[in-house]
């Protein structure tokens, strides 16, 4: 600690002494502390000091130059430094700043740090509490919104129906299939909605097949109603399906219009009499709803199919032989992919023909083994290594025709490739439809995993 500085000589201590023994004066006298103290003396600096209502965060200004009298209630360490010294300043100068300049307790600066770090701590647990919210919602946010009632409902409301929906019952149909055909049809909003509504309502009903006129937004109960109605059914129509082929589109027509099906069979036999240059009217049934005359035969029946079609390849701007190929190619594309990847499907078709590349199309080898209605993703053994002309897994190039009736997108995905550099493909999620597209064999590899672990979580969806 500086040592203050002793009194200068020629200072009035003598006469100072000799005055503070006079006796007091009877009267009163005004205080030396009620008069205002002199600038500069030790009196006004110790007022000073006092008067501090709370710490500052700057060093105290040293004394006014014209005194010899040094602060005298200020710590040592916040005195200024002596004239000239020039040693480095200590540990405990680089610590005092960090104190009150008269009593030695924690200053401003300190407690703002202190709130700061209990900030951070506060946002790191909302942070935490948002990530976890976010994985839990991204990892179980349907069930989450099932049971808590968020999200969107099932169900459209009453009263906002509109437009044509035509709806296809095939011999047969239960609940849970015509639940997925009024989906697919844009009648419902949801794909289980009807078949919830039957169970929920223990309602037991009885489906004809045909083709039924409905309208888009119904409800669930609305669309019974309409079902039930016979005036909504459409009187000699067929509908056939997108993807389907000759075995399972010949029996709708009979369901639909009671046409024979040994007839159509016998429709169906020679291509030629409808002008296809092929073995078999395969992928020529264009998937539409029709309506035919009661009087109209078998042959009368395919022929509007395959005028549909040609109107297709026409509209695609397919080139007058190259029909065959063409059809070829989309009934692949129709059966590998959603409408939103058709242009991609096309893509890693045309890009693995031009590398001599086999397609290893699943799709390919369940048609040519006779199992692409079994209702499964994955290709059995058995049918990977038959040897038929439709097994690309095979033999190298298309196989020798189409293998299912493609609709206007899919001829047109086959005539218009998008561009990209893809030559594999995987569906990872079955209940969404989101497809992988990838460049490389490892790439696809890391796909399959992902695709293979949904199968394992959901060991019900037909993989």
């Amino acid at each position: 600690m500086p040592e203050r500085e002793s009194p200068e000589r020629g200072s009035n201590s003598l006469s100072d002494d000799l005055f503070s023994k006079l006796p007091a004066p009877s009267h009163q006298v005004p205080s030396v502390e009620s008069t205002p103290p002199a600038p500069g003396s030790r009196r006004a600096l110790r007022e000073a000091s006092r008067s501090e209502a709370a710490p500052s965060d700057v060093a105290a200004e040293p004394a006014d130059a014209s005194t010899n009298d040094a602060p005298v209630d200020v710590p040592a360490e916040a005195a200024p430094a002596s004239a000239g010294t020039s040693s480095p300043a200590s540990l405990d100068d680089l610590f005092a700043a960090e104190h009150d300049d008269t009593h030695g307790a924690p200053r401003k600066k300190k407690r703002r740090t202190g709130c700061l770090v209990a900030l951070i701590i506060v946002l790191a647990l909302i942070g935490g509490a948002v990530a976890g919210g976010a994985w839990a919602m991204n990892t179980y946010g349907d069930k989450i919104n099932e049971i808590m009632g968020w999200g969107e409902p099932d169900d459209w409301e009453p009263g906002i129906a509109s437009g044509e929906a035509l709806v296809t019952i095939h011999e047969g149909d239960t609940g849970s299939p015509v639940s997925t055909a009024l989906y697919e049809a844009g009648v419902t909003r949801t794909e289980d909605v009807f078949y919830d509504y039957l169970v929920k309502e223990n309602i037991a009903v009885t489906f004809y097949p045909g083709v039924y006129k409905l309208q888009n937004k119904m409800t669930a109960e609305a669309a019974l109603a309409a079902l039930n109605d016979d005036a909504n059914k459409l009187e000699n129509s067929v509908g056939i399906s997108e993807g389907g082929t000759l075995e399972s589109s010949l029996p709708v027509i009979t369901e639909s219009i009671g046409i024979p099906l040994e007839d159509l069979q016998a429709a169906v036999a020679d291509p030629s009499a409808y002008g296809v240059a092929a073995e078999s009217l395969e992928g020529w049934l264009f998937p539409a709803v029709y309506t035919f005359d009661p009087e109209a035969t078998a042959t009368q029946v395919i022929q509007r199919m395959v005028d549909r079609t040609r109107e297709s390849l026409t509209a695609a701007g397919v080139p007058a032989g190259d029909e065959q190929r063409i059809l070829t190619i989309a009934s692949i594309i129709q059966r590998e992919g959603r409408t939103d990847d058709f242009a991609k499907v096309s893509r890693v078709i045309q890009n693995r023909l031009d590398d001599g590349m086999m397609l290893q199309m699943d799709s390919t080898a369940q048609y040519g083994y006779g199992e692409l209605h079994a209702g499964v993703v994955s290709t059995s053994t058995e049918a990977q290594n038959d040897d038929n002309p439709w097994n690309t897994y095979v033999h190298t190039g298309l196989p020798v025709g189409p293998i299912a009736n493609p609709n206007d997108a899919a001829i047109e995905a086959a005539m218009h490739p998008v561009d990209g550099p893809w030559f594999y493909f995987v569906t990872v999620n079955l209940q969404t439809g989101e497809t992988v597209f990838s460049t490389t064999y490892e790439e696809h590899q890391a796909a399959i995993k992902t695709w293979q672990e949904w199968c394992r979580a959901n060991p019900d969806q037909g993989c």
